[in-house]
């Protein structure tokens, strides 16, 4: 299944009542294992998990550390990227040249990498430990 069906079809999971705003993600590792993730929300706001860190959540519970590919994808009028938060985590797993696929369900798409999407990233060097 190509990543942006995976991320389409875990959209449908998503547990949005307050917003109504319903994201998909889906990763591929670079074993070429797919996790994916929904957004779930919690009446105690922002105490609810993006889609991202749900499939990141999941591919490190399954013992798999490194991110080859990304897709996200959200009904909205155009591509939605990752918060900055997303951003950050996905720093954490992926190569800065790691494609990041975002689109629309009515199937506009833009891509990135996870160094355009968040340059200057705060890494372990910065406390000494890369």
């Amino acid at each position: 299944m190509p990543l942006l069906d995976a991320a389409r079809a875990v959209r449908e999971n998503a547990h949005a009542p307050y917003s109504r705003f319903k994201v998909g993600a889906a990763l591929r590792t670079t074993t070429g294992a797919v996790f994916s993730g929904c957004n779930v929300e919690n009446v105690a706001y922002p105490e609810g998990t993006c889609a991202e860190a749900g499939a990141i959540a999941a591919m490190v519970a399954a013992g798999e550390t490194r991110i080859a590919e990304v897709a996200v994808i959200a009904d909205s009028p155009s591509p939605v990227p990752p918060c900055g938060g997303c951003r950050q985590k996905l720093a954490e797993f992926a190569d800065g040249d790691v494609v990041v696929t975002m689109a629309t369900t009515a199937g506009q798409s833009a891509t990135l990498t996870v160094a355009e999407l968040l340059p200057g990233r705060f890494a372990a060097d910065h406390m000494g430990n890369g």
